[in-house]
């Protein structure tokens, strides 16, 4: 059996650069003849290279780096007919689909001897038109707001970036007249986001889609109808919150295996966010691919919580500062922030 180590060799401090060898030995323990290939600079290395060695027969690619990494590597794989196997090894920021996963995020020799376990997964994987993604697809005024967001905040604070950067361009949110077909129905009106989820687990938040399953065929989609910055700030509040947004009004939650979505206005441009990338404009059309690529995952671990020390509490912080907006006692300690 043969393996292909696709590595960005500038990720995570270097680490997978300095832990080639150990990497490569691991691969080699779990029966493959490994080679190791180092991402450039040219766009798309990542994405050619998984292609060429599908074609040529690889029986396993292992994709090392941040979610640019893995999503390039997947794309280059998803549109073949017979597909080598995936393992990941997280050297990002975030690593969405490695903590889905219940991949090590801290070593990533840790990450590749997952390989050892042989455990796998047959993965959902995302199309969108002629592109595919493995985490988030989504659209409107909230999503544009990532682009914004500093490569240099990502790196350093990671979905708090996103959390600090979004609350100040909060009011800037305007909703959009869109047009959204699913498997239950539609929806036309006025939203600020839809958003689709593959994983439990976008920005480091295990809440946002706390049902979602790597393997249903299914994805959970979120229709944001409000664009009021206190109630979209309450909504967060919630989802940080144990996941309670899904059953409020003001936002649509459900399960589809397709969704096509449009702006009413044929001139609007609107931008849609693929792994966190700009991935197009609409009007576009989402397929989940049911179980399309085999993942090797550890099973048997119980996931570590996506909010974790200084995290957690920016979490609780921002959680009080909006039961002070709103009057509501969002945490259920009977207590609203500041207040008896």
């Amino acid at each position: 059996m043969k393996a292909r180590l696709i590595y960005n060799p500038t990720s995570g401090k270097e680490l997978l650069k300095k832990n080639l060898a150990d990497i490569l030995n691991v691969m080699e323990q779990a029966g493959y003849e490994s080679s190791a290939y180092a991402t450039t600079p040219e766009p798309f290395s990542a994405k050619k290279e998984a292609n060429r060695c599908g074609l040529a027969g690889f029986d396993l690619i292992v994709a090392a780096g941040g979610d640019g990494t893995i999503n390039e590597v997947i794309n280059g794989i998803a549109p073949l007919e017979s597909r080598p196997k995936l393992a990941i090894i997280p050297g990002g920021t975030t690593n969405d689909f490695a903590r889905a996963l219940h991949i090590p995020r801290d070593n990533v020799v840790s990450a590749a001897e997952v390989i050892l376990k042989n455990q796998t997964i047959k993965s959902d994987i995302g199309k969108a038109n002629d592109t595919y993604f493995m985490n988030i697809g989504a659209g409107g005024y909230l999503t544009e707001l990532t682009y914004e967001v500093p490569s240099q905040l990502k790196s350093v604070f990671g979905y708090l970036a996103y959390l600090v950067k979004g609350a100040e361009m909060l009011p800037r949110v305007k909703p959009i007249d869109m047009k959204l077909e699913y498997d239950d129905g539609v929806y036309e009106g006025k939203a600020s986001m839809f958003f689709l989820g593959l994983t439990n687990s976008i920005g480091g938040f295990e809440q946002i889609a706390p049902d979602a399953q790597l393997d249903d065929g299914k994805f959970s989609l979120i229709i944001v109808k409000t664009a009021n910055v206190i109630e979209i700030m309450h909504l967060v509040a919630m989802m940080i919150n144990g996941g309670k947004h899904v059953n409020d009004k003001r936002l649509i939650y459900t399960k589809t295996s397709k969704l096509y979505a449009e702006p009413k206005d044929k001139d609007f441009r609107m931008m849609i966010n693929l792994d966190g990338e700009y991935g197009g404009d609409a009007p576009m059309t989402f397929e989940n691919l049911k179980q399309h690529i085999e993942i090797y995952a550890n099973l048997d671990e119980i996931p570590d919580s996506a909010v974790s020390g200084d995290m957690e509490e920016a979490s609780d912080q921002f959680i009080k500062e909006v039961e002070q907006l709103t009057n509501e006692d969002i945490d259920g300690d009977g207590v609203i922030a500041d207040k008896e």
